[in-house]
């Protein structure tokens, strides 16, 4: 039982997720763990561990007024004692026990912009950045593509077919339980526009959004945003996800598309009446329109209100 302690058990799990999971989900799961979990129970062999120490630990991460960190953190616990009950090593899961004993709290959700003029006066403003190349670039294909940021900047020219049109990649895997899928982009003709004024800078590395400092590595996470808050945007108003729920909210409401077809193109795990979830092909010469409809569509906003 010493052997097994929650510390063992909990970096077997992480061994095995670390190549599953998104780069940022994994370094938060992991920090949760080492910051607020590993100091107080991560000795404990983890057959030995009852609610009551759980509930202790939460109750720590309470304490700084940190309510949603403390669920978080007891689910990655249950993550792990769950991991633990399939090996064998315990028989028992505490994080069911203790519902109950910490403060409700609500998921908010990721500020954006849903309101089409507001959204021109921003893009607007985008085009106008006197930033660097490269991270105009990308603040320019964000809105074009609604992209995760980690996706976005993760790109390589290796993935990406301008004759075609077409960007391909596994979608980021920030859930746990869910497995890496292939997942096509289409390139509006100004997606392609942009790629291409960007080819021949960064066109011979891995890398789309190279680094600043280190070609070999992709741009910093926080390139895109730094860039939205010195346009005077802050984080209640528009976060690094917030041209996803813009164009999952206009798409149907300016242009009329189905929800469906937005929610595939969105990389949403989208199921038919069948049941059996839909691959990365479907409906691609509709999501092709869609994304052209939609490039155009912003288009034509941020034509009306620069006039």
């Amino acid at each position: 039982a010493h052997k097994n302690t929650f510390f063992v058990i909990a970096s077997e799990y992480l061994a095995m997720k670390k190549t599953l999971w998104s780069e940022g989900h994994y370094k938060r799961f992991n920090a949760r763990l080492k910051n607020d979990v590993f100091p107080w129970i991560g000795n404990r062999p983890i057959s030995e561990i009852k609610p009551p120490e759980i509930v202790s630990v939460a109750r720590r991460i309470v304490a700084r007024d940190a309510v949603s960190t403390a669920h978080r953190t007891v689910g990655h616990c249950g993550q792990v004692f769950r991991y633990a009950l399939a090996a064998g090593v315990t028989e028992f899961d505490p994080t069911t026990a203790i519902t109950d004993a910490l403060p409700k709290w609500q998921t908010k959700h990721r500020a954006a912009i849903t309101n089409a003029n507001e959204l021109a006066i921003m893009l607007n403003k985008l085009d106008s950045y006197h930033g660097k190349h490269v991270t105009r670039c990308a603040c320019k294909l964000a809105p074009l593509t609604f992209t995760r940021p980690g996706e976005l900047r993760h790109a390589k020219w290796a993935d990406i077919d301008l004759d075609k049109a077409q960007w391909e990649f596994l979608l980021s895997k920030s859930k746990e339980n869910e497995e890496p899928r292939p997942h096509i982009v289409p390139l509006s003709t100004q997606a392609v526009e942009i790629l291409q004024s960007l080819r021949p800078q960064t066109g011979h590395y891995e890398w789309v959004f190279p680094g600043d400092k280190d070609k070999r590595k992709p741009m910093s996470e926080s390139a895109v945003l730094a860039a939205i808050r010195r346009l005077g945007y802050s984080k209640d108003v528009v976060c690094g996800h917030g041209f996803r729920a813009t164009a999952r909210t206009l798409l149907q409401e300016g242009l009329g598309y189905p929800i469906d077809l937005a929610e595939h193109q969105l990389g949403h795990l989208v199921t038919g009446a069948n049941g059996r979830a839909y691959d990365r092909t479907t409906h691609l010469p509709a999501r092709h329109k869609m994304m052209q409809d939609w490039a155009d569509y912003i288009d034509q906003l941020k034509a009306q209100v620069s006039t």
